[in-house]
Order: structure tokens, then C-alpha cells, then sequence
């Protein structure tokens, strides 16, 4: 195998890790409370994780355009896995929450810098396939994670859930260090937004974690915030958000579908359990028969989105993706009282949509952003989506209010308004990417590394037969 094969496969490792220890320690929680005590903080080793990962995901990203994206890479698996060795060796509650934040940091890295340093190594058309097959992986490891973790807890002990790690972080880490071959050079000086990165992620912090605990003051302060730092960004050189980017309306619609899109999907499977306990009256476990469906069709769809770019065009999928996304979700709201394996089906239809809708946008947003904001651009893609699922649970939670004293055809009805809600939103995805048909002039922001023609991307870019830099 070369080197950029070799590198690849350390990248995937890396995020596999990732991937897995989103849910792994999830199912690992309740034999953890009961070694560690501090049942009151249940919930915070897992929330934390994915606090820390999402807020800092824009800063890894912009750094990345500004530093050696290799040397970043493995700073963050050292991190990762410096907090996943402490955490395993936790005594009391506090500190594994310190070390799931030293962690999430970590993860927050790989996650951004895979799909940069992807963006980096290859052109459009094998770019497609390679983070196609990366959004399988991410597929499968969200499948196996709870499964994982509950014959390790039941078979060893919660300890190795963080210990297991080590051994394969190690070797991403070493196959990324020996073969990655960087293709931008950093710059010679290195200038950050300091007063705007600040303000953007305290902002986005009391956002996300004001969105999940709504906490109404949380969520205005970090508006606020987010407010008073973009015109630090946008009089900066260097901003933490990708200002030239945002400047081009395809990326800018791009990044839109995601928060909508990732409104519509993570709204939906957060009450998805919900209603499968209270509504049909299973028990939890028999909420994979409506969520497992979700992840395949999106693990699927990634890996086939990537193959058909040989074919058609990025547009077409895209498209294609947001209108299955909606059809996935009208689907939910009109058989809501046929049975589980009916709503198992739209359940497929709606991931199918949205993993062809995850895997172009992502392509979009990297295709139409200048070589010095790649890293920013790719982590403010994937920033939009955790910000819409975080969204959309709040929206959700406006209408599906479930007590002692509702009855059945009451949680029926705020179910199909909360699908209804997840539906229009994911119609809103759609009519967005349908608007992506004119590329607006670029002469205000310079050339991006991958012109795209101004034909709805029927057709791929004309330089995309060479690898990125």
C-alpha cells in the first residue's frame, strides 16, 4: 500500500475511536455511577464530552489554516488519548468529567481535521468516495457503541471502555505520523481573532448547553455573544468563522441545510425512544427496530453517494437527499398509526435522505472555500448540524409534552406535530438546495481551490481530476 493509503487508514482509525466513544460510554454510565457515586452528576461525563468536542471544533479547524494540520492532527490523538488513559483511571466523578473534557477536546481535532486533511489529500471524485465510506465507519460505530459497551461492562469492566483506546489510538498516531504527507504549507506568521474567538465560543457554549437544558437566559447570552464577535470576525485577517466562504452563496446555502437538516433528524431520533415507550408501549430496547433503520439508511447512503458521483452531478444528490430527508419524515406523520415496522421504513428513507444530503453538503462547503479557510469551512459545516440537533430538541419540546395525566391520542397528536415540525424543516433543506443553481461571482473573495461551473453541478469541477494543493 503507499503512503496516502497507509494515512488514510490511520485517519479512519482515528475517527472510528471518535465515532465509538460518543455511545460506548453512554451504555457504560450506570456501572460508572455505581463504582464512582455522584449520581446527581450522571449525565455530565457524556454531555461534557460532546460539549467540549462541538464548541471546539471551529477553533481546530481555523488553527488548522493557520498551523501544520499534521502536527495538529497528532496533538489531538495525544489529547484523546491522554484522556481516555485518566479517565479509565478515574477515583471519583469529578475527575473523570475533568479528563471526558480533555478528551472531548481531543475529538473535537480529529473529528474536524479528518475530513480537512481528506479534503486535502484528494480530488472531488475520490474525495466523495473515501468521506463516504468515513460516514460508513461513523454509521457502524454508532451501531456497535452501545453494544460494545455493554459486553465490556458486562464482561471485564467500564474501565476498558476508555482503556480499549489506547492500543488503537497508538497506531492511527503512528500511521498518520509516518505516512501523512501534508499538501498546503502553514503560514510564515500566525494571527487569530483573539477577542472574536473568545466571544464565539463562550457564545456557542451557553448556546448548545442553554439549547439542551433550555435554559432561556443561556440561550439569549449566547446570541449575544455570537452577536458582539462578528464584527471582530469580520475586520479580522485571520476570523475563527470562514468570512470568504460565507461570502459565496453555495457554501452559505450549504451550511444552512445542515443546521436545518440536522434540526429535522436529531429532533426526530431524540424522541423517537419517547414515543415507542409511551405511545406503543414497548420497552426501550424496541426503539432500534425505528432507530436502527435511520443509521443504516444514512450509513448506506454515504457510501453510495460517493460511488454516484461518477455518474451525476453533486446538486442532483444533493437535492435528491433533502427531498428523501422530507419524504422520510411525511412518512412518520402518516403512518404514525400503522406500527413500529412501517414507521421502520420511513425511518430508513429519512437517514437514506440524510446521509446523501450530509455527504454533498460537506463537499459543497469544501469545494467552494478558499485553500486558507478549508479547516474553518469544514468545521463550521459540521458545527451548523450539532447547533440544528440541538435546535431541533428544542423545538420538539415545545409540542410533545408527555405526563402522568396525557392520554394516548393526546401523545398522538404532539407526536405528529413534533414529526410535522421535523418535516418542515427538512422541506426547508430542500428548498434551499434547490435555490443553489447560480455561483455568484467570486472577485470579492478570490479564487476558491475548485471553480464550480454555474450549471447546478451537473457537472464536476474542471480542474477536479487534480488532488487538492
Amino acid at each position: 500500500m503507499d503512503h496516502k493509503t497507509l494515512a488514510t487508514i490511520g485517519l479512519v482509525i482515528g475517527i472510528f475511536l471518535e465515532a465509538l466513544e460518543g455511545t460506548v460510554v453512554a451504555t457504560a454510565m450506570p456501572a460508572i455511577v455505581k463504582d464512582l457515586g455522584s449520581p446527581h452528576l450522571y449525565a455530565l461525563p457524556f454531555s461534557i464530552y460532546l460539549l467540549t468536542q462541538t464548541v471546539s471544533c471551529p477553533l481546530w479547524g481555523r488553527i488548522s489554516d493557520l498551523l501544520s494540520r499534521k502536527r495538529l492532527y497528532l496533538t489531538g490523538i495525544v489529547l484523546f488519548l491522554i484522556g481516555s488513559g485518566l479517565s479509565g483511571a478515574a477515583h471519583n466523578m469529578p475527575w473523570l468529567i475533568a479528563m471526558r473534557i480533555v478528551q472531548g477536546l481531543g475529538a473535537g481535532c480529529v473529528l474536524t481535521l479528518t475530513f480537512t486533511l481528506i479534503g486535502d489529500m484528494y480530488a472531488l471524485r475520490q474525495r466523495a468516495k473515501v468521506q463516504g465510506y468515513i460516514s460508513g465507519i461513523w454509521g457502524i460505530a454508532g451501531l456497535l457503541g452501545p453494544l460494545a459497551g455493554g459486553l465490556i461492562v458486562d464482561h471485564v469492566s467500564w474501565r476498558w471502555v476508555f482503556y480499549l483506546n489506547l492500543p488503537f489510538g497508538l497506531v492511527a498516531w503512528a500511521l498518520c505520523g509516518l505516512f501523512l504527507k501534508e499538501r498546503t504549507t502553514a503560514p510564515k506568521t500566525f494571527h487569530l481573532d483573539y477577542p472574536g474567538t473568545g466571544l464565539l465560543i463562550v457564545g456557542a457554549g451557553l448556546l448548545v448547553w442553554g439549547l439542551d437544558q433550555k435554559i432561556i437566559w443561556m440561550i439569549l447570552a449566547g446570541l449575544l455573544a455570537i452577536g458582539l464577535a462578528l464584527p471582530f470576525e469580520w475586520r479580522h485577517p485571520a476570523p475563527l468563522l470562514p468570512i470568504q466562504s460565507l461570502r459565496h452563496v453555495i457554501a452559505r446555502n450549504s451550511l444552512l441545510n445542515n443546521l436545518l437538516a440536522g434540526a429535522a433528524y436529531f429532533g426526530a431520533v431524540a424522541y423517537i425512544p419517547l414515543f415507542v415507550q409511551t405511545v406503543a408501549g414497548a420497552r426501550a430496547t424496541t426503539a432500534g427496530i425505528v432507530l436502527t433503520p435511520m443509521v443504516v439508511g444514512w450509513t448506506v447512503a454515504s457510501i453510495i453517494g460517493g460511488r454516484l458521483l461518477g455518474w451525476t452531478g453533486l446538486g442532483a444528490i444533493n437535492k435528491t437527499g433533502f427531498l428523501l430527508l422530507s419524504l422520510g419524515f411525511a412518512g412518520f406523520i402518516g403512518l404514525i398509526h400503522t406500527g413500529l415496522h412501517a414507521l421502520a421504513v420511513a425511518g430508513f428513507v429519512a437517514g437514506f435522505g440524510m446521509g446523501f444530503g450530509m455527504l454533498t453538503t460537506l463537499l459543497l462547503v469544501q469545494d467552494n472555500a478558499p485553500k486558507n479557510e478549508l479547516g474553518a469551512a469544514t468545521a463550521a459545516a459540521m458545527y451548523a448540524r450539532t447547533i440544528g440537533g440541538a435546535l431541533g430538541v428544542s423545538l420538539l419540546s415545545l409540542v410533545i409534552i408527555p405526563t402522568d395525566k396525557t392520554s394516548v391520542p393526546q401523545l398522538i397528536r404532539e407526536f405528529q406535530q413534533g414529526f410535522t415540525i421535523s418535516f418542515l424543516l427538512a422541506l426547508a433543506a430542500w428548498g434551499v438546495s434547490v435555490l443553489k443553481i447560480r455561483v455568484p461571482s467570486r472577485k470579492s473573495s478570490g479564487p476558491a481551490p475548485h471553480p464550480l461551473p454555474a450549471t447546478d453541478h451537473q457537472l464536476l469541477p474542471a480542474n477536479s481530476s487534480q488532488p487538492n494543493g
